[in-house]
């Protein structure tokens, strides 16, 4: 039994009670927890043997795939710091990524090699690098090693966990308000309390008391999880290992695509029981395919779709359940500096038709007014989100954003993630979005700034401004607000293929709207409310 919140012992001692159980499931693997461990202890003892230590990190830039999981465990088991890697990122983004993160190894998937060769010049400290093959043809340096190779090599025992504790860490990248991303902190006892459930992601038995409790939780038949995101957004992850700890089993889709014709499938032949999503995105596309299936597939086993990283419309959330009335539609609320702070369900007569975001928040979480003092419910009154309890440390090298996001308020921490909110009268919180001018894409985070600058960098572009504007399936879409200079006429196509070239392609924008004068504000920052009312007055029928 685990005397220690440590993810890698909470793990080992849930492979102990249940080994025989199907972990992980994908279209390439199947992996009882048993087998989950052995090729984790593999992976651990494979990195120590290559130098790495004791809260170094590893880098993990991978589709999805048993063999996340697999570096996450082992990073974990030898107290290495796991770190996320956006896969979409181009090279300067990911050469900023791994020299900020110090990592020193990479686990990376065979295709994405040559991004990897073009910045490993300028992340000196990166020293080792670990291929997990795939179907490309991509030829693999010398002096990487091969993933399966490497497993096969090394010891499959659990290595020495005598020096695990609560405080091991774990990093989760996310983006910053420069665009650039920042490294969230976070203990281990934090993480699993504050992001994983506390050994109770449905919220029914409340979270466990000690380590050893954990074990006893397993409930005697596993319920089984699909998870059609990326496991390299933190929601993702969080919700498969919330999942595995409890002795439930995760299903994986085929890596690097979404095809709702799939999730289908997979939920028949694999009974699974919920489902998770990223805001419309997913849900819209998923929506459809059982419109166009006609009860082509047998999914009785289905009880929960649930969203993550993006709230899904009134209008999707009504389309899953017309095809499957039976179905709990749950909308999550979180982030990673909060962890999972709300949701929002529904299920039975309920009709979503109002787009408002209102969530159950968890007694940790409510609404400061400007001088930090809880906002009345029901008054109306508009103000900051905050959660205390179990937080991250701050953020990763950077004193300044932490000073600013975790604070003290008479004596106890709070983290201030930045979103506007409402406490209603019922005890929900309605979240207006977050104070800053960031666009949620299908899930994925876009900071203005970040597009804005390499819009300007075009020859044919003066200045630029980047705001979101509503999308059927994404959520959001962005959109280019720029004026041109003297004589130039710029168009979505050209811009397209500029920002393409350093920007992943979720950032890049869908629209452009060309202006005479690109409007400020007094102190020079672009005027967002002008850019957002003149691309809609654009743009919009």
């Amino acid at each position: 039994m685990t005397g220690t919140y440590n993810l890698a012992d909470l793990f080992e001692s849930v492979v102990d009670v249940v080994p025989d159980r199907p972990a992980v499931v994908t279209p390439a693997r199947r992996l009882t927890f048993a087998g989950l461990d052995e090729r984790a202890n593999r992976l651990a003892h494979h990195l120590v043997e290559a130098g790495v230590q004791p809260g170094e990190k590893v880098a993990l830039l991978l589709l999805n795939g048993t063999e996340y999981l697999e570096a996450t465990f082992a990073a974990f088991k030898l107290c290495a710091v796991p770190v996320n890697v956006n896969y979409r990122y181009v090279e300067r983004e990911l050469q900023y990524l791994l020299d900020n993160s110090d990592s020193v190894a990479l686990i990376t998937h065979r295709q994405f090699v040559p991004r990897v060769q073009h910045v490993l010049d300028e992340c000196p400290q990166l020293r080792h690098v670990v291929v997990v093959d795939d179907p490309s043809d991509v030829p693999v340096p010398p002096g990487w090693v091969l993933y399966e190779a490497a497993l096969a090599d090394a010891e499959p025992h659990r290595p020495p966990g005598g020096a695990r504790s609560d405080d091991d860490l774990y990093i989760a990248y996310t983006g910053g308000t420069t665009g650039m991303p920042k490294g969230v902190v976070w203990r281990h006892e934090d993480l699993f309390f504050g992001a994983l459930g506390g050994g109770d992601p449905s919220g029914f038995t409340g979270p466990v008391s000690h380590p050893a409790e954990l074990p006893s939780r397993i409930a005697p038949v596993p319920g089984t999880q699909l998870q059609s995101p990326p496991l390299m957004h933190v929601s993702a992850l969080w919700g498969t290992l919330g999942t595995m700890l409890c002795g439930n089993t995760s299903v994986l889709l085929s890596p690097g695509r979404f095809d709702p014709m799939e999730v289908l499938a997979t939920i028949e032949r694999e009974a699974v029981m919920i489902c998770v999503v990223v805001g419309d995105a997913m849900a819209r596309p998923l929506a459809d395919a059982l419109a166009a299936a006609r009860n082509a597939f047998d999914l009785s086993s289905l009880l929960v779709v649930a969203s993550g990283g993006a709230i899904l419309s009134p209008a999707v959330r009504d389309a899953l359940r017309r095809h499957k009335p039976d179905l709990v539609v749950i909308d999550g609320f979180g982030s990673s500096e909060t962890g999972v702070a709300g949701t929002k369900a529904t299920m039975g007569d309920d009709a979503p038709t109002t787009p408002s975001p209102s969530f159950v928040m968890g007694p940790d979480t409510t609404v400061l007014d400007d001088d930090n003092r809880p906002i009345e419910p029901g008054s109306g009154q508009v103000g900051h989100l905050a959660r205390r309890g179990h937080l991250p440390l701050g953020y990763y090298k950077d004193e300044e954003k932490s000073r600013a996001t975790f604070v003290e308020i008479d004596g106890e921490r709070w983290v201030l993630p930045g979103d506007l909110a409402v406490p209603e009268a019922d005890g929900t919180v309605t979240v207006l979005g977050r104070g800053s001018v960031s666009i949620n894409t299908g899930g994925e985070k876009v900071f203005p700034e970040e597009v804005e600058a390499v819009l300007k960098s075009h020859p044919d572009v003066f200045d630029a401004v980047v705001v979101g504007l509503p999308d059927e399936r994404w959520g959001s879409r962005v959109v280019a607000v720029v004026s041109a200079r003297p004589g130039a006429r710029p168009t979505l196509e050209e811009l397209g293929r500029h920002c393409h070239e350093q920007l992943a392609g979720y950032k890049v924008p869908r629209d452009l709207v060309v202006v005479d004068e690109v409007e400020r504000n007094p102190n020079g920052k672009p005027d967002y409310r002008w850019a957002a009312e003149t691309a809609r007055a654009a743009l919009v029928p």
